[in-house]
């Protein structure tokens, strides 16, 4: 990540709490409760911090360690509100709740963005990136009235544009016929071993699949669902717009091969 950038990942030490309370979930694998959006969860402290991190998993709470806010959490709680919490500033609660999936939306662009600038094969668009990643920066610095105007489906359908070019450049160095799975229903399909070394699988529905021992190599993973994706052994060296929250839903084991800017889960055995 460049220096020049704010952390890309959730300080959680400097967050009051964000995902705890302004986001909704439902009763599901995931979660073990319902939650309305705005309404702070069941295991959440006076101090924001978590009641029951240590246990999250063991209590039917599996989503929330896969979720991570890209460091919008931090940049609203300190820069957006300067420190000012939902709790002692209520007047600020229903418009910081408002903002931060705003604000989450902003840092995970500006992840995009970031990852494509460091790729040297992608040059021909380096510099219309690094327009885009100085404008989306500027937004993040904004006060809370102008982030709750921004229309974000027009700057990610700008950015996205040149992601896209991205990874047409970056793929095309992988010899042989690459493999298009985009936007591809492979729920549960059994890929163990396979070869999609330079595929394209942005937006595919990979929840459940068997993608272990798979060449995963420069491949697209933008926005693939890989919610219990089964990655044990599987090489994703390289993988183009793989994040964090992508490895932490997934399953993997020691031989699972990642890039080097990502942390491999805890949960993985």
């Amino acid at each position: 990540m460049s220096e020049s950038l704010p952390l890309l990942r959730a300080d959680c030490a400097n967050c009051f709490a964000l995902c705890c309370v302004a986001l909704p979930f439902a009763k599901s694998n995931d979660f073990a409760v319902n939650k309305p959006a705005g309404t702070p969860c069941k295991n959440l402290r006076q101090d924001f911090r978590c009641g029951i991190h240590t246990r999250l998993r063991d209590q039917g709470f599996q989503g929330c360690t896969v979720f991570d806010c890209f460091g919008a959490g931090q940049q609203v709680s300190q820069v957006t509100y300067g420190g000012r919490d939902w709790r002692t500033h209520p007047d600020t609660r229903a418009e910081m709740f408002d903002v931060f999936p705003v604000m989450r939306q902003l840092h995970e662009l500006l992840f995009y963005v970031d990852q494509a600038l460091g790729l040297p094969d992608a040059a021909p668009v380096h510099p219309r990136l690094r327009r885009v990643l100085a404008e989306t920066q500027e937004w993040t610095r904004a006060d809370a009235g102008a982030l709750a105007a921004l229309d974000v489906a027009a700057l990610r359908g700008r950015i996205n544009t040149l992601l896209l070019e991205t990874s047409e450049l970056v793929r095309a160095k992988v010899p042989g016929r690459k493999k298009n799975h985009r936007g591809a229903d492979l729920m549960g399909a059994r890929l163990s071993g396979a070869n999609l070394r330079g595929a394209n699988l942005r937006g595919a529905y990979l929840i459940a699949a068997d993608l272990s021992r798979a060449d995963l190599r420069t491949t697209d993973l933008i926005g693939a669902d890989l919610r219990d994706t089964n990655l044990r052994g599987a090489d994703l060296r390289g993988a183009v717009f793989l994040t964090q929250p992508q490895l932490n839903a997934a399953h993997g084991d020691p031989k699972t091969h990642i890039p080097a800017t990502l942390t491999r889960p805890t949960h993985w055995t």
